[in-house]
């Protein structure tokens, strides 16, 4: 038919052969081996020599004298959004606890009645060790009080240490500024949610 042929003028037929005969030296891998080890020895001879020269050859960053830029999207280690006045932001409405499919975060909410502040984290823990950076706190949060920062060296020599509580967490807004403005982007928002602090 038109159609059957139109496809084989299209398209190019490709022979696979699946029984070839190998022969003693590719049954042993060695020239694919081989081949792999020349590819490795010119990138590392390359590499060597644009670092002797001073010219790069390729992206190499001297870590950690050298740090990359992270784009804005970017997700480090969550961290709560601290006010003018030092208090989380967070209202302790449990739904970051809730969306999180590790089960790292606790929140144990409170009331300050001397700042007229109805609920607030009285403990916020994050345990970092079980932590997937997955940003789901981030957006389940109605008050942009958590967000994910781009803090990732997080290494530790005990499991302890890796859980984080809310004085380690607060981090000021304007140090927070550019996962913000991100966020706020991503929902087509202007501004922040109205907070108690604007109450």
């Amino acid at each position: 038919s038109m159609v059957a042929h139109a496809a084989v003028t299209l398209y190019r037929v490709v022979t696979v052969k699946r029984h070839e005969n190998l022969g003693l030296a590719e049954r042993t891998y060695l020239p694919a081996i081989l081949k792999g080890l020349a590819t490795t020895s010119r990138h590392f001879f390359e590499n060597l020599a644009g670092w002797l020269s001073g010219k790069r050859t390729a992206f190499v960053v001297q870590y950690p004298e050298e740090r990359v830029d992270y784009p804005d999207a970017f997700r480090g280690m969550p961290v709560l959004v601290a006010l003018d006045d030092g208090l989380p932001k967070c209202v302790a409405c449990g739904l970051c606890e809730f969306a999180c499919p590790t089960d790292c975060i606790t929140i144990i909410p409170g009331e300050l009645p001397e700042r007229g502040i109805e609920r607030y984290p009285e403990a916020f823990d994050i345990d970092m060790s079980r932590c997937m950076f997955c940003g789901l706190c981030e957006e389940a949060c109605p008050e942009e009080a958590i967000v994910m920062s781009r803090e990732v060296e997080l290494a530790s020599y005990d499991r302890g240490s890796m859980l984080y509580h809310k004085p380690e967490l607060l981090v000021p807004a304007n140090l927070l500024k550019r996962r913000l403005e991100f966020i706020r982007a991503e929902y087509d928002r202007q501004h922040a949610p109205r907070s108690r602090s604007a109450e």
